[in-house]
């Protein structure tokens, strides 16, 4: 049993209450905010309206996430633009599901 994710490892299977839908719809939206902040980089109310816009579509499609709001506290720092945070959020939320704590 894999620890992290609850299910088996290698399984193929989507994770519990994401669908392969949600998890392209998420990485889409993701990939789309990280292209265009490079594009609004000299605007920052932009750029954070941006930003907020796509936590909340995050948030939408896939759930409440602890893994999100780290993301969000990254992409508000100046210059860490050039990192695709909300890209890397959501593969590891794909990766690892959410996160359980060992008893």
């Amino acid at each position: 049993m894999n620890e992290v994710s609850g299910g088996k490892e290698g399984s193929g299977a989507p994770l519990p209450g994401l669908s392969k839908r949600r998890l392209a719809v998420a990485f889409a939206a993701a990939a789309a905010s990280d292209v265009l902040a490079v594009a609004v980089t000299l605007a920052p109310p932009v750029e954070w309206a941006l930003d907020l816009v796509t936590a909340l579509v995050l948030f939408a499609v896939l759930g409440r996430r602890w893994l999100l709001l780290p993301a969000l506290i990254m992409e508000a720092i100046p210059g860490m633009w050039v990192f695709p945070f909300w890209v890397l959020v959501v593969g590891a939320i794909a990766v690892t599901g959410q996160i359980k704590p060992k008893h």
